[in-house]
């Protein structure tokens, strides 16, 4: 090389070693922040895919939050039903007691009544207190909201309904078959008439709750029998009523888990018309397959029927009058009335209207997401059943109390409570663990999956980013030196002038 004024060797040495200068700077910037990913022009696509899973982190990471404040909110009301509970067993306990009339003094009912009252009082004010940073849990603060309710629905609970924002579900009820009691059809043509005055009619009548044996005269009323059969109908599930020339032996509830079996011991000679049983068809109003008492040799059994009924285009289960339906956008039960249970159609149940406990428990804010559980009120006036009272009924006064209430009705109100409560307290459970606690472990392994694809497109590889420092130091060292010799080779002119 003979010129001096453009020593091209020199520039291209130059822009080599800033290549090798870059290469290593972006290095040192990567093992220093630990990104592979530092700006847009590192990796464009990557960066973009790099910040929609960190989006994603986020939203997981609050989703698992939110499961964890579920699971707080949860345990602290099952605390406060925990309790109801075994104040509800004590009342148990006392009603039994109390029931021992002939071996009890009224100071000692009066003393049992104290402690009732004392426990309804605390009742309602677990209910009132029991809440998680001041949102009260027992009280029906998170229990649903319902508008137009129809005069066929007895009573309901809503467990959960999925509700979009500021909207509402309407509830809609089409019955397909008819709820029925079990029953049977005694002809006895009026007044038994037995051959020989001296004999009796005796039969046996069993139904879902128990069995009695009843023994008849000849001249006995039909009315009479009526009577004698239906003063056992809390033992046996069973009642009578007059029909005509005969007797209708019917049970107590509706239903597939109701039965009447009537069979006949022994009956004396019969005079007059025919004398025999029959079964009931409710949907029609006859009776069918009848026989003559002289010809049963087994029990005759009539069994009841479920209604059927679909809610919002789902098929229920159902036992006796109440249907039940389970899905993710609605889970609630429903008592029928006896005019709404017997009669096909379509009802307009309810709308709801709001309400309920919500969590957010995925990585969207949608309705997909978002669970919704109805928490009701525990107070003691809510606590029984519609049929038979509340629990405040067996407060000093009323109806039910212990002094001089009816026992009968206060125990059966007692056990209706414990199974309100226990159900709230299984639902809540189940939501719980098969919910909250899924949820929770499912967005853990989504947590760890979205992490894991965002460190391999955005962290630094260090083993592979160390090396690639080390190969540009060494290319830096190297084209230094060759910029140096590149810079002194123009010197050699000089011995042309020399």
């Amino acid at each position: 090389m003979s010129r001096i004024n453009t020593n091209v060797n020199s520039m291209l040495a130059q822009r080599i070693l800033g290549q090798n200068n870059s290469s290593m700077t972006q290095s040192l910037e990567r093992l220093s922040t630990g990104l592979a990913i530092n700006r847009g022009a590192d990796n464009p696509a990557g960066l973009i895919a790099s910040e929609n899973l960190r989006s994603e982190k986020a939203s997981i990471s609050a989703a698992i939050g939110n499961a964890e404040r579920a699971d707080q909110v949860v345990n602290i009301a099952e605390g406060g039903l925990q309790e109801i509970s075994s104040l509800l067993l004590e009342v148990q306990s006392l009603v039994g007691a109390s029931a021992n009339d002939a071996g009890l003094s009224t100071e000692e009912k009066e003393a049992n009544q104290l402690q009732v009252d004392s426990i309804l009082q605390t009742i309602d004010r677990i209910a009132s207190a029991t809440s998680f940073q001041g949102s009260k849990l027992l009280n029906g603060t998170y229990d649903f909201t319902v508008s137009g309710q129809a005069s066929t629905i007895s009573d309901f609970t809503i467990n959960a309904a999925k509700l979009e924002h500021g909207g509402s579900r309407a509830v809609s009820v089409v019955v397909t078959a008819s709820a029925q009691h079990a029953g049977l059809f005694l002809s006895t043509t009026g007044a038994l008439d037995l051959t020989d005055s001296t004999s009796s009619f005796t039969f046996e009548v069993a139904g879902s709750k128990g069995s009695r044996e009843f023994s008849f005269a000849s001249g006995t009323t039909q009315a009479s029998i009526v009577t004698a059969i239906n003063t056992f109908k809390e033992v046996t599930g069973v009642s009578a009523a007059t029909s005509g020339t005969g007797i209708v032996i019917k049970s107590t509830e509706y239903g597939s888990a109701e039965f009447v079996s009537f069979d006949v011991t022994s009956v004396g000679g019969q005079a007059g018309t025919v004398f025999g049983l029959s079964s009931i068809d409710e949907d029609v109003s006859k009776t069918t397959g009848g026989t003559t008492f002289a010809n049963i040799s087994n029990p005759i059994r009539d069994i009841g029927q479920d209604v059927g009924a679909i809610i919002n285009g789902i098929s229920t289960t159902s036992k006796g009058r109440n249907i039940k339906v389970a899905t993710d956008f609605l889970d609630m039960e429903l008592e029928l009335t006896a005019a709404g249970a017997t009669a096909q159609g379509t009802i307009a149940a309810m709308t709801i209207t709001g309400g309920g406990a919500k969590f957010n428990l995925g990585p969207n804010v949608d309705i997909n997401n978002q669970v919704s559980i109805g928490i009701e009120n525990v107070a003691a006036r809510q606590l029984g059943d519609i049929n038979f009272g509340f629990l405040d009924d067996l407060g000093s006064g009323n109806t039910s109390n212990l002094v001089n209430g009816n026992l009968e009705t206060a125990q059966k109100i007692v056990n209706a409570a414990i199974s309100q409560t226990s159900s709230l307290r299984g639902r809540l459970g189940a939501f719980q663990k098969n919910v909250i606690g899924a949820t929770t472990r499912s967005l853990a392994v989504s947590l760890e999956n979205t992490s894991a694809a965002e460190s391999a497109i955005r962290d630094t590889d260090f083993a592979a980013e160390t090396a690639s420092m080390t190969r540009s130091q060494i290319l830096v060292n190297a084209s230094t030196n060759v910029l140096s010799i590149a810079n002194s080779q123009p010197q050699s002119v000089l011995a042309l002038l020399g």
